[in-house]
């Protein structure tokens, strides 16, 4: 593999390790519906300062969202909202797995109940 293939796969990799946190998934979700100061997420999504401001370090750090200062609070934004197109994928998927999974189990205890 050439070494710029290998340099582009490694910022795919590094992209989906920022979403690899939930607390940073929960960030995202709460300022899909538009900018939020870190009280407001903190309200939303039930976790403490500290830990949003570092999870908007990390977003704003990869791109994800930006700040805007206004006043004497700073405002958090969505960049790019193809996010969420990206994780409704995954949602969609993985809702097709367990319910392929949930399947499979009862043809188990259908089959367990016929021995």
């Amino acid at each position: 593999m050439e070494k710029s293939s290998v340099s582009a796969l490694g910022q795919v990799s590094d992209y989906f390790k920022v979403l690899s946190e939930v607390s940073r998934v929960m960030v995202l979700c709460s300022l899909k519906s538009g900018s939020k100061n870190v009280k407001e997420i903190m309200e939303e999504t039930g976790l403490g300062q500290a830990n949003v401001s570092k999870h908007l370090k990390v977003l704003k750090d990869a791109g994800f969202v930006d700040r805007q200062p206004e006043g004497v609070s700073v405002y958090y934004e969505i960049v790019d909202p193809i996010i969420f197109d990206l994780c409704n994928l995954v949602c969609d998927r993985l809702s097709v797995q367990l319910e392929e999974k949930a399947k499979q189990s009862e043809e188990l205890k259908a089959l367990h109940y016929s021995l």
